[in-house]
């Protein structure tokens, strides 16, 4: 055989042997078993890290993680604004054909009451097939699923188009110096990327049946205020037209009974368009009005009794949550106030709203003290890019079910990353819709997650990630 032929033959095997070895690392799947058993045993471990913010001693994790990643052979790196609130970084490298995708879990939680759990907080004791523990669904389901996709797509070897950098950040609960703030304000360079995958989403399941999953493309701003009256103080036993607690109370019921202007925005339209096509006939022509031109205050006011968080996402909202005034039951107080839960839309122009609330006020003795907001404002993540289309399609895939994107009346830390432009989806694991009322949600004394659950979001999170990521 001729030395060129020879040299074609060569060429031509060693092409058919990389086009294989790229197809087999795309369509083979893990070992889900053996993964399964894995996940629980990183879970559980996390869980029993008692990371309560405040203070957070979120290093425990952070030690715990970088050991794990380590013995894999992949590389981290460690960031601290204090040394016992430290982030962790991890990166897979791609070809660098596509900019890299984040992958992000916040590995503090909030506070707890040991009196009031049946099992131990910190113990992530299973039982009935579920897992019990502060931080089951906010947020360590999401800080081992983001550690399970980097081993596999390691142990994998899977060819990527694009890094994929895990994020485990210490301070999302009441936000801070120490996490998000810090990373975006002195290392954006490390968690730079495209696309972000973190909390917020999640799969709903209704008596059993999974429902739908929702996306999150969008969030409300939290603006803090305070609602001040002042008066002439005196004795209790001559009433005055002045109380202040009197001109407190008129202007908080005024507050509460503002039915601020409705507003949809891409996601929020979306949404409403989405879910028609999920719900009873009543229920879907409810949600079509609210999508056309008219008049919906009969919609609304049933969203408003009925469904609260709907209602909540069709505006800027305002929650009167604490009231101050007064020492002594004889004295008229000189002064109280109110302090106000605001959660803005993200384009709501804040000092028109501030003005407006005024007016509906309408009082010269009681002043509005703006606080500020926690987080930034940022345009919504888009629904046509490749990651939603992907969350799309692994949704159908895992679970069966349509994907709807939602507004949060929460706040994540995404929105600090929207500002930089990234663009940002909130997921989640599958929760029973009852669970909350019952006392078993996110920051609910009985927090806990189905394992069922927990194993699917792994799947499912391997899904996106794998599928965004790796080499077309």
């Amino acid at each position: 055989m001729p030395y060129r032929m020879i040299r074609l033959v060569f060429s031509l095997s060693a092409l058919l042997l990389l086009i294989s070895s790229v197809a087999s690392a795309q369509t083979q799947q893990p070992d889900w078993s053996k993964i399964d058993e894995e996940t629980m045993r990183h879970f559980q471990a996390i869980l029993r890290l008692d990371t309560s913010n405040p203070p957070g001693n979120e290093t425990l994790v952070v030690d715990y993680l970088k050991g794990v990643l380590e013995r894999e052979g992949i590389e981290t790196k460690i960031f601290a604004n204090d040394p016992k609130r430290a982030n962790l970084v991890a990166r897979l490298r791609g070809n660098g054909k596509k900019r890299p995708v984040l992958i992000m879990g916040h590995t503090d939680v909030v506070t707890v009451d040991p009196s009031k759990w049946k099992h131990p907080p910190f113990s992530a004791t299973r039982e009935g097939g579920y897992v019990y523990g502060r931080g089951a669904v906010d947020d360590k389901d999401n800080v081992v699923a983001c550690l399970m996709v980097m081993l596999l797509l390691k142990r994998m070897n899977a060819p990527l188009d694009r890094d994929v950098i895990f994020l485990a950040e210490a301070s999302e609960e009441g936000g801070g110096p120490n996490g998000i703030n810090f990373m975006v304000n002195q290392h954006w360079a490390e968690i730079d990327a495209e696309f972000c995958f973190a909390e917020g989403g999640g799969v709903v399941r209704t008596d059993g049946k999974i429902q739908y999953a929702s996306v999150a493309t969008t969030e409300k701003i939290p603006q803090g205020a305070r609602l001040v009256a002042r008066g002439i103080s005196g004795h209790g036993s001559v009433p005055l037209r002045t109380n202040a607690i009197v001109h407190l109370a008129q202007a908080v019921a005024n507050v509460a009974a503002w039915r601020t202007p409705m507003r949809l925005n891409e996601t929020t339209r979306a949404y409403f368009e989405r879910l028609a096509k999920l719900s009873s006939p009543e229920d879907a022509a409810r949600y079509n009005k609210l999508l056309q031109p008219g008049n919906t205050d009969d919609a609304q006011e049933y969203l408003a009794v009925n469904v609260p968080r709907m209602y909540s996402t069709l505006r800027t909202s305002i929650s009167p949550n604490i009231i101050k005034g007064g020492y002594r039951s004889n004295v008229i107080p000189s002064e109280a106030e109110a302090t106000l839960d605001i959660r803005a839309l993200p384009d709501e122009d804040m000092q028109r709203f501030f003005d407006a609330m005024k007016n509906v006020i309408n009082d010269p003795s009681v002043e509005i003290v703006r606080n500020g907001n926690s987080r930034p404002g940022a345009p919504p993540s888009r629904l046509d890019t490749e990651a939603f289309r992907i969350l799309e399609e692994a949704n159908k895939r895992v679970y069966n079910v349509a994907t709807l994107p939602t507004m949060l009346t929460g706040a994540t830390d995404m929105a600090q990353l929207r500002t930089k432009g990234m663009q940002c989806y909130g997921i989640g694991p599958m929760t029973d819709s009852e669970d909350g009322p019952k006392g078993f949600g996110a920051h609910s004394d009985q927090e806990r997650i189905l394992e069922e659950a927990i194993h699917k979001f792994i799947h499912f999170h391997w899904d996106i990630v794998f599928n965004l990521a790796k080499a077309k």
